[in-house]
């Protein structure tokens, strides 16, 4: 009689693993094959790359996915290459061409329009995307022949930088705040141009402070142990690196796990200057070590406030 197989058990994983999230996978199917390869029980990811682009894609395993939202917030920075003359119906190279034109552009027309697309602008978000109307997402009323009314959204575009230009492909590298759709950026340029276009390529290169070069890719991680792979993590606060500190000493950490807000001023504690969002640690002199409690908001008269608090630190 056959035995039937045992599962392995998922272990309690904290921390943020960088992928470089290759050309074909959605981020949710790549963010299941780090997971298993990991043996986390608990993971999630901080923001989507479609599948047809590449590069950075901050993957959080347990206590990490409790700030994922922070950097969903974050600027992004991308490498794009769009393909003038062609356009499609995805405004990337997974959707049918719906029309072709030609291309008769020079560098400096195409400098001449970027500087159109830089600072704070309203982009009108694509069909083909996951915003939902009446609890459906607009790419399945677009398969469906649909087109509907969409209101154009305020974004920032910080960085439009020229890199190259090698007719029909004009390569940019951009930063931009969230929200920005890159598809529809390139699809706005080439429409500007008076050839229409659409993306040929799209790599992430930094998530906030995050950037590609600590990335890693799913064939590295298959070929690893799992004891490697676990080595790759990045601690919890990797995510909250840009946000000031608070540091608490023995006392005050135990009142703070226990969501009581504190006076930092009536406490002596030193604290930043502004008010919002820190990272807290608890602080032993003695060891001349730290650890992460969570994230707080800054209040005024140097107040406190628990958001979100790390629920396996020890509370004696």
């Amino acid at each position: 009689m056959n035995q039937p197989i045992k599962k392995k058990t998922r272990l309690p994983i904290n921390g943020v693993l960088l992928l470089d999230k290759p050309v074909g996978w959605s981020s949710n199917d790549a963010l299941i094959k780090a997971k298993r390869l990991l043996n986390a029980i608990k993971a999630g990811h901080t923001g989507t790359l479609d599948p047809f682009a590449t590069g950075l894609l901050p993957l959080c395993f347990g206590e990490a996915t409790k700030f994922s939202a922070d950097l969903l917030d974050a600027d992004k920075t991308y490498q794009t290459v769009v393909h003038l003359g062609v356009s499609t119906n995805t405004g990337d190279t997974e959707g049918e061409v719906i029309q072709t034109r030609e291309v008769h552009v020079t560098e400096a027309q195409i400098q001449t329009v970027l500087e159109q697309f830089k600072g704070d602008i309203q982009q009108v978000p694509p069909m083909y995307s996951a915003l939902k109307r009446d609890g459906k997402p607009l790419y399945e009323y677009a398969r469906e022949g649909i087109t509907l009314e969409r209101e154009a959204r305020p974004v920032t575009i910080h960085l439009l930088e020229f890199v190259k230009y090698e007719a029909p492909f004009l390569t940019l590298n951009v930063r931009c705040s969230k929200g920005t759709y890159i598809r529809v950026l390139g699809e706005d340029i080439g429409n500007a141009l008076g050839c229409g276009a659409h993306l040929n390529a799209l790599r992430r290169t930094h998530v906030g402070h995050l950037i590609l070069e600590n990335t890693v890719t799913l064939d590295q991680l298959i070929e690893m142990s799992e004891e490697q792979r676990h080595a790759l993590l990045a601690p919890v606060d990797a995510l909250l690196s840009s946000f000031p500190e608070v540091l608490l000493n023995q006392d005050l950490s135990k009142r703070f796990l226990q969501g009581q807000r504190i006076s930092l001023a009536k406490e002596a504690v030193a604290h930043p200057s502004e008010l919002g969002r820190v990272r807290v640690y608890r602080v032993d002199p003695e060891q001349a070590a730290r650890q992460l409690l969570g994230s707080a908001q800054l209040q005024e008269f140097g107040v406190l406030a628990p958001e979100r608090l790390i629920s396996t630190v020890d509370q004696h």
